[in-house]
C-alpha cells in the first residue's frame, strides 16, 4: 500500500530548470517536494506527498488526523531518513 504524508509548506521557489518546488515539514522533519502537480498551493497550504511529489492540497485538520494515525501504526520513521545530495552519475567519470 502507498501512502502519502501531509506536510506544510514552508518555502516555495523553482530549481534551476524552472519546476516548481517547495520545502515542507511533516511533524519537523522538512523535506524539498515538487509542487508541480499542485500549481494553487501556497506557503502555509498543506499538502499531501508521495515519493516527493504534492499530489493534493489538504486542511490542517485533515493533516492532523493522519499524522495521528500514522503515529498510532509506527508510520512516520521513514521520515527520519535524511535527504541525499545529488550525486553525480558514476558513467560521468569512466570516460
Amino acid at each position: 500500500m502507498c501512502l502519502a504524508i501531509p506536510g506544510k509548506l514552508i518555502e516555495i521557489s523553482a530549481d534551476s530548470h524552472g519546476v516548481r518546488m517547495g520545502k515542507a515539514n511533516f511533524g519537523g522533519i522538512v523535506k524539498q517536494v515538487c509542487l508541480e502537480y499542485t500549481p494553487d498551493v501556497e506557503k502555509g497550504d498543506y499538502v499531501l506527498v508521495h515519493v516527493g511529489f504534492a499530489l493534493s492540497k489538504v486542511d490542517e485538520t485533515e493533516a492532523a488526523r493522519t499524522y495521528q494515525a500514522l503515529e498510532r501504526m509506527q508510520q512516520l520513521t521513514e521520515l527520519d531518513v535524511p535527504d541525499v545530495p545529488d550525486q553525480p552519475s558514476p558513467r560521468a567519470n569512466a570516460a
